[in-house]
């Protein structure tokens, strides 16, 4: 596996990830929700026929050009879980010739916009702000949502599917309980809106990886879209979402240079590679992932006391334990799990399996 790697290259594990898949399918089955993954992670046609062997037919992705990716690779049912971005109405016609594609709001005048550019009917979700300050209406003005709803209500190309949220504040919550209530206050005032408009079969839809993988209930919810969890990160890992074995993917960098004198060994493999992503810990100590050793079937645990300590454009310091440096070389290669696996996907446009398949991604 490793002697063909010449740059940084992402591994990943498929059978850790079909494990990650597994079993948030089956929490969303127990829930009594739709599952509708989101694709922003992997971004992979062969990584998306390994969620169809579980029978996922529902996906969600984050752009419009993602949805025709997709769509080339056979998905039908796709929501775009971004604002509508008006100057690619050309493109959302052209994509629903093939694929059923739900369209994420938040204003009246892109809904005026949609009802007179679309050449056909198209399920909407207004986007609804549960805390993350992002974009959507804040939960708590429930008469704009209901106003905007309603609105839609009146077009002739436009049906009302439901409610999207993404709780990106829980990736900054302080432990499960504050997780759990973020989702349930969300839970409870969605669904008074839902009550409100007196239709049941509009769709909560709730989508963010640390409720969905630690809440042991997280029920009300008709569809989840968790995205993170298919291969996990040292993000998650820290926030409580999963274990370390759980993470399913690994930067495997070329050592370039070795420096005993300080502990420390550069590897290629920086920030285009990982983004900047960090973990900030107590007394400000900041790392950039974990160091793993790779095996014959994946890699080993974290090495205690070793860390990706800084990432410039093509270089990654890496500091190991005084007792471990000279067993590196210029040449050799080393692992890195990285802090946050989205953006690593993203930027290397492509994985490699541990049995050494190329596995080409989505190129935005």
């Amino acid at each position: 596996m490793l002697e063909k790697i010449t740059k940084p290259s992402l591994m990943v594990n498929k059978a850790i990830t079909l494990d990650n898949i597994s079993r948030m399918l089956e929490k969303t089955k127990a829930a009594g929700a739709i599952f509708r993954p989101h694709f922003k992670t992997h971004q992979s046609g062969v990584v998306g026929q390994w969620f169809r062997s579980f029978g996922i037919h529902k996906i969600t992705v984050s752009s419009v050009s993602m949805a025709q990716y997709f769509a080339l690779h056979g998905w039908k049912d796709i929501t775009i879980a971004f604002p509508v971005n008006l100057r690619e109405l050309p493109a959302i016609n052209h994509l629903a010739l093939s694929a059923k594609i739900n369209l994420l709001v938040e204003s009246i005048e892109v809904i005026n916009a949609l009802e007179t550019g679309l050449d056909h009917i198209s399920d909407v979700y207004i986007k609804v702000d549960v805390g993350a300050a992002r974009t959507g209406i804040a939960i708590d003005n429930s008469e704009a949502i209901i106003s905007l709803a309603e609105q839609i209500k009146s077009k002739l190309k436009l049906k009302l599917a439901g409610f999207l949220s993404h709780a990106g504040q829980t990736y900054k919550a302080k432990g499960i309980t504050e997780i759990e209530e973020i989702a349930r206050c969300s839970q409870k005032k969605l669904f008074e809106i839902k009550e409100k408009l007196k239709d049941p079969s509009l769709i909560l839809s709730w989508g963010d990886t640390p409720s969905c993988s630690m809440l042991p209930e997280l029920n009300g919810f008709d569809e989840w879209r968790p995205g993170n969890f298919v291969f996990y990160d040292i993000m998650q890992y820290h926030i409580g979402s999963c274990e370390l074995n759980d993470i399913a993917v690994a930067m495997a960098c070329p050592v370039v240079a070795v420096h005993p004198e300080r502990n420390q060994i550069v590897v290629y493999g920086g920030a285009i590679h990982f983004s900047k992503e960090r973990i900030i810990a107590d007394n400000g100590f900041e790392l950039y992932g974990y160091v793993v050793e790779f095996t014959e079937n994946g890699w080993s645990k974290p090495i205690a006391g070793a860390w990706l300590s800084s990432l410039s454009q093509e270089h990654g310091i890496v500091n190991l334990p005084s007792t471990m440096i000279q067993q590196f070389r210029p040449g050799d290669i080393i692992g890195i799990l990285p802090v946050h696996s989205c953006l690593a996907v993203s930027a290397m446009n492509e994985l490699i399996s541990i049995e050494g398949e190329i596995i080409p991604c989505f190129k935005g």
